[in-house]
C-alpha cells in the first residue's frame, strides 16, 4: 500500500531523515517510534507532501507521490493529524468536519451527512453545535480524527493524538483506533506512550537520528539492544 525507498530530507548540513524505507500494508496499523528529533514528524511531512525530498521515493496504492502536493496526495486517500490540534474555532464542531468531507463531497448536503456519520461513530454528535475553543483538549483530538476520516481515507498518519492526555483519555482514542482500523482504515502512529504502540501495532519502525535502526513486530523492537539504548532505557517496561 505504502512504500518508501531511501527517503532523505536535508536542511542545509543537517540530515533530519536518512536513508530511510519501509513497506506498510493495506488494513494495517503501525507504530512509528524514537526520541524527539529523530525526524518522525519530518518523515510524516515527507509521505504527506508538506516537504519534498532531498532524495528517495514514495509510492502510495500504485502511485509515485513523491514529487506530489498535499492537497494531491489527499485526493488520493492519504491524509494526517498534526501534533498541534488547531480547529476552526469560530465555526460549529460540526462544521468543521463538513470542511473535510467536501475534500469527497462537492454537494453541501452529501458533505453534511458524511460528517455527521464521522461524527456519530466517535461518539461526538453531542458536541456538534458546540464550537471547539469551548470543548475539552481530548474531544478536540477526537474531532480532528471525525475530520480526517469524513474525506473517506484510506491510510491516516496520526502525529502523537494522544499526547497531553490523562489515562481514561488515552484509553479512549486508542479504541478510537481500533475502531477506525476496523472499518478499513490504515494507521500510520507516531506515538510515546509505548503501552499504547504496543497494544495498537502489529508492526514498529523506530528513528534515530533520521536513520531506521529497527523495524518489526513489536516484541522484538522493544527487545532490540539498539532500540533500548537509543530510545526506551535499560528500566523499560511496557506497563510504563
Amino acid at each position: 500500500m505504502l512504500n518508501l525507498r531511501g527517503v532523505t530530507k536535508k536542511f542545509g548540513g543537517l540530515t533530519a531523515v536518512d536513508d530511510v524505507g519501509f513497506h506498510i500494508k493495506q488494513g494495517s496499523i503501525v507504530g512509528l517510534i524514537g526520541p524527539n528529533g529523530s525526524g518522525k514528524t519530518t518523515l510524516f511531512n515527507l509521505v504527506s507532501g508538506v516537504y519534498p525530498l532531498t532524495a528517495g521515493w514514495i509510492e502510495f496504492n500504485g502511485i509515485d507521490i513523491t514529487k506530489m502536493k498535499s492537497h494531491a496526495i489527499a485526493k488520493l486517500g492519504l491524509v494526517r493529524t498534526f501534533q498541534i490540534v488547531k480547529p476552526f474555532n469560530n465555526i460549529t464542531a460540526l462544521e468543521n468536519v463538513v470542511v473535510g468531507a467536501f475534500q469527497k463531497y462537492s454537494n453541501r448536503v452529501d458533505a453534511e451527512k458524511k460528517a455527521i456519520q464521522s461524527m456519530k461513530m466517535l461518539g461526538l454528535l453531542k458536541y456538534k453545535d458546540i464550537q471547539p475553543q469551548h470543548l475539552p483538549l481530548a474531544i478536540k483530538k477526537k474531532l480532528e480524527i471525525a475530520r480526517i476520516i469524513s474525506t473517506e481515507p484510506e491510510i491516516v498518519l496520526l502525529d502523537e493524538v494522544m499526547g497531553g492526555l490523562n489515562p481514561q483519555e488515552t484509553e479512549e482514542i486508542v479504541e478510537t483506533i481500533i475502531k477506525i482500523n476496523q472499518t478499513g482504515i490504515t494507521v500510520l502512529l507516531i506515538e510515546h506512550k509505548m503501552k499504547c504502540i504496543m497494544k495498537l501495532s502489529e508492526d514498529v519502525v523506530v528513528l534515530n537520528n533520521g536513520a531506521m535502526i529497527a523495524h518489526g513486530e513489536p516484541e522484538a523492537v522493544v527487545n532490540d539492544t539498539e532500540v533500548i539504548r537509543a530510545y526506551l532505557g535499560d528500566d523499560y517496561h511496557v506497563e510504563n
